[in-house]
């Protein structure tokens, strides 16, 4: 392990479209999945043998401070945010924070609802995304994934040339398409276009600057708070100053200018693994087993009659679903919520999460 390489795990999504699992005070990060241990738990075993157990940190809500780090007998470094405001302010913050004590440091960046496998096969290809940005300082590596099917809920790294061995810059970041693009984006193949991981590696001293050119006011807010960092200014500073931060994602704020801007090399590393991105039913569902007739269950005792690509959920093991004449359902039972939608309209639940919002306040979210 290098002494000048870190991991940034975020940990700040709200999962909406995970309710009702995923709540205020348990967001999805934290929900167990198959194994029983969390995404965040296993996103953390990811990368513990990448880089020395000082330089990972972990970025989050600062309500969920005490969860988090209860779930670790190591203890990750914690940075809480009083408020979300997407990916932009959490990774700028943290990069500032590493770089006042380490102006070499190499920092990796991962979202924390992701299951990747085979892990030895990651960690080999991370390595080499460190060693890619330790030679050249300019740049901002992202990693692809090659997609396996026609997606509308990912964005798209479209290619350019190749400047190296397995490596490609990246012309333009895409936003999730609608059905006849993707189908576009898939037949063109891998070389053309990859998934958009939400990896990524860089220098922080390389991501600040590009922060300070393309979104100057942010930076100065990020810098007051990491120059008071571990003061007994820094809360007044956080609770003042990061509520101002524009709401915008890495993506927007710095990728998408910087494959523009001459000064810095924007390229992508694919990754040809096994992927999830947990962030919908479906998607859960697809890191579950299925019997014979596509049936998917976690959690749930259940009793089947003539279903087919059913998913069942339960936080309460001894609850029974009996279903009957099911095909494409989506059933997700807490102790005071219960979920039924179809399998298509899953991401609806991000409305329906609204609904309930207005109905009942946040007594069910």
């Amino acid at each position: 392990m290098k002494s000048h390489r870190y991991a940034l795990i975020l940990a700040g999504g709200s999962g909406i479209r995970l309710w009702p699992m995923s709540r205020m005070h348990l967001p999805k990060q934290l929900i167990p999945m198959s194994d029983g241990r969390s995404l965040l738990q296993q996103a953390v075993s990811r990368v513990r043998d990448i880089v020395p157990s000082s330089n990972l940190y972990i970025c989050g809500s600062e309500q969920h401070r005490d969860v988090v780090l209860e779930a670790f007998e190591t203890k990750p470094r914690f940075i809480g945010e009083p408020i979300g405001r997407d990916t932009l302010a959490a990774i700028g913050l943290t990069s500032a924070i590493i770089a006042r004590s380490d102006s070499t440091a190499v920092i990796a960046v991962y979202p924390a609802d992701q299951l990747i496998e085979p892990v030895a096969e990651f960690q080999e290809i991370i390595d080499r995304g460190y060693e890619l940005v330790e030679t050249n300082g300019h740049a901002l590596l992202t990693f692809g994934i090659q997609p396996d099917r026609i997606a509308t809920g990912y964005g798209y790294l479209k290619m350019g040339e190749r400047v190296s061995e397995g490596v490609f810059r990246v012309s333009e970041f895409r936003e999730k398409p609608n059905a006849e693009t993707a189908k576009q984006y898939y037949l063109a193949g891998p070389e053309r276009y990859l998934w958009n991981s939400g990896m990524f590696v860089w220098r922080a001293s390389t991501v600040l600057d590009c922060i300070q050119r393309y979104k100057p006011l942010a930076y100065e807010q990020l810098m007051r708070i990491a120059d008071v960092w571990n003061t007994t200014s820094l809360r007044g500073v956080m609770e003042e100053a990061y509520p101002k931060l524009e709401k915008v994602s890495i993506d927007f704020g710095v990728m998408e200018p910087a494959s523009k801007d001459p000064t810095v090399s924007v390229v992508a590393l694919p990754m040809h693994l096994r992927w999830f991105d947990v962030g919908s039913w479906n998607s859960f569902g697809k890191t579950l087993d299925a019997d014979e007739d596509g049936n998917r269950v976690s959690g749930a005792l259940t009793v089947r009659l003539d279903c087919q690509d059913t998913l069942v959920i339960s936080s309460v093991p001894e609850h029974l679903f009996a279903t009957v004449g099911c095909k494409d359902l989506i059933v997700v039972h807490t102790a005071d919520a219960t979920l039924v939608c179809h399998a298509s309209a899953a991401e609806d639940i991000k409305r329906l999460h609204a609904d309930v919002r207005m109905q009942f306040g946040e007594k069910f979210l």
